[in-house]
């Protein structure tokens, strides 16, 4: 399966929660900054716009989500 490279402003998803940050599996959030093909800073926002938290994410730890369908084969 290929996997997509990230991109700043790119839609992530946490596979894992962080309990000592607050943040859930499945919390959604936005890469505000791409330090190398495996590292992210993406912030977690709620549904009102407020920071829940910003942290400094592995490529294994986020879900990209996808707005577009696959192209066909």
């Amino acid at each position: 399966m290929e996997t997509r490279p990230i991109h700043q402003l790119d839609s992530v998803a946490l596979l894992h929660a962080v309990p000592e940050e607050h943040l859930a599996a499945g919390q959604v959030g936005a890469v505000v900054e791409v330090y190398s093909p495996d590292e992210f800073e993406v912030e977690f926002v709620d549904l009102h716009g407020k920071t829940l938290g910003l942290r400094t994410c592995r490529r294994n730890e986020l879900l990209l989500l996808q707005h577009e369908a696959l192209a066909a084969a």
